[in-house]
């Protein structure tokens, strides 16, 4: 069986998926990512945050919408490695 782990949000704020409006979204279920791949960013008080995979794996599944309020800690993508 594959192993599996998650990517948690380390501040509150809210996720945002794309890096712009008018952009594609950083990662999609069945992409392969790579440790310090970008899958998201934060925003904390108009200021923005890369959020990027500690290890490699493929996305299995991404549990916040995007400009979705997450709290620290919170599972925003899983992975299976």
């Amino acid at each position: 069986m594959a192993e599996k782990t998650s990517i948690l949000s380390p501040l509150p704020g809210v996720f945002y998926r794309k890096p712009s409006p008018e952009q594609p979204e950083f990662v999609q279920i069945g992409d392969t990512v790579n440790a310090g791949d970008v899958i998201g960013l934060i925003e904390v008080m108009k200021n923005f945050y890369e959020i990027k995979a500690e290890e490699a794996g493929v996305i299995e599944e991404i549990a916040v919408a995007n400009e979705e309020l997450v709290d620290a800690g919170q599972e925003l993508v899983r992975l299976k490695k």
